[in-house]
C-alpha cells in the first residue's frame, strides 16, 4: 500500500501545489490497493483554515470521477463559504473497470454473480483508505464519519454503513440500485424475499445514531415489475425507507426521502439533489 508522509494539517493546506478555489483546496491520491489489485484514485476536497481538524466531518463518496460534473468543488465552495455547512473533508473514490463486482452487497452476490468483489471493496475502506486519509491529513479521529453514492454505488455506501454502524453517522443515496436481488424475474422472482439489500434491513439492529438520505427521480427508469404503476426505483427505495421505519427508524427525524419528478438517472439530477444532502447532513443550526 502506498502511504504519503506525514504533515501537519494546517502546513499542508499552505503548502501543496494542486488546484484551489475560495474555500477549498483539492488535491489527487493514489492508492496501490492489495485488496482490489488496482490503482485507486481518490479525491480530497478540504476546507480552508481548519484550526481543529478533529472536529471536521468525512465524507466518503462512491463514484469519484464524476465529481467534476457534478460540481462538487463549486458546490462545497458555495456551501462552506457562505457558512450554511459546517466543515467537512469529502472524498471521491474512483471506480474501477470492475464497477459492477466491486459494488454491491458484501454478503452476497446478486443473482448474476455481480457485487462478488463487494467484501474486498469494504475491506479497502478500512484497511486502506481511512489510513490513509488519517495519516496523509494528521486526523486521528473525525467528528463523524459518513458515505454516499450513485446508483450503484448508492448501494454500495448503504452496505458498508448498515453493516458497519459503529463507523458511520450518515448515508446519502441517490437512484440506488436496490432492485439488486438474488432470484431474476424469470426465475420465480419474490418482491418479499428476494432483494438483497431489503432483506439486511430486516435483519439488522437498531442503530439509534445512524440517519438516512434517499433521492429518485421519477423518470430514473421505465420498468415496473409489479405493474402497479410506480417505476421500480421509486418502489423499491420507498419499500427500503419502511423496512427502515418497522426497524424503528423515524420518517422525519432520521430519514430524508426526496423524489424529483422531472428527476432522471444521470449526473445532473444528483447535482441538484446533492446540496439538500449537504445541508441535511452538515448544515450549520
Amino acid at each position: 500500500m502506498e502511504y504519503y508522509q506525514p504533515c501537519s494539517f494546517l502546513l499542508y493546506l499552505a503548502d501543496m501545489h494542486v488546484d484551489k478555489i475560495a474555500t477549498l483546496v483539492t488535491e489527487t491520491l493514489t492508492i496501490s490497493s492489495a485488496y482490489l489489485n488496482r490503482i485507486v484514485v481518490i479525491d480530497c476536497y478540504l476546507p480552508k483554515d481548519v484550526l481543529q481538524p478533529e472536529q471536521m466531518s468525512l465524507l466518503l463518496i462512491n463514484d469519484g470521477q464524476n465529481m467534476e460534473e457534478l460540481g462538487l468543488a463549486p458546490m462545497l465552495d458555495e456551501l462552506i463559504g457562505s457558512g450554511q455547512i459546517e466543515n467537512i473533508l469529502c472524498v471521491g473514490i474512483h471506480a474501477g473497470e470492475e464497477r459492477k463486482m466491486e459494488y454491491g452487497t458484501a454478503a452476497r452476490e446478486d443473482y448474476k454473480g455481480r457485487g462478488a468483489k463487494a467484501g474486498d471493496y469494504t475491506s479497502f475502506v478500512f484497511e486502506e483508505l481511512l489510513p490513509l486519509i488519517r495519516t496523509t491529513y494528521q486526523v486521528p479521529s473525525f467528528k463523524e464519519k459518513s458515505f454516499a453514492g450513485f446508483s450503484l454505488g448508492g448501494l454500495s455506501a448503504l452496505d458498508i454503513v448498515w453493516n458497519h454502524p459503529s463507523q458511520f453517522s450518515k448515508v446519502g443515496v441517490f437512484s440506488g440500485s436496490f432492485w439488486w436481488r438474488t432470484r431474476s424475474l424469470e426465475d420465480g422472482y419474490k418482491e418479499d424475499t428476494d432483494r438483497i439489500m431489503h432483506a439486511q434491513i430486516r435483519a439488522g439492529g437498531y442503530y439509534p445514531w445512524l440517519k438516512f438520505y434517499f433521492e429518485t427521480g421519477v423518470l430514473d427508469e421505465s420498468m415496473d415489475r409489479n405493474n402497479n404503476g410506480i417505476i421500480d426505483s421509486i418502489d423499491d427505495t420507498v419499500s427500503l425507507i419502511d423496512e427502515l421505519v418497522a426497524k424503528g427508524y423515524s420518517r422525519t427525524r432520521d430519514i430524508l426521502y426526496t423524489e424529483l419528478s422531472d428527476g432522471k438517472h444521470d449526473i445532473a439530477t444528483w447535482a441538484r439533489a446533492m446540496p439538500e444532502f449537504l445541508k441535511w447532513g452538515w448544515g450549520k443550526k
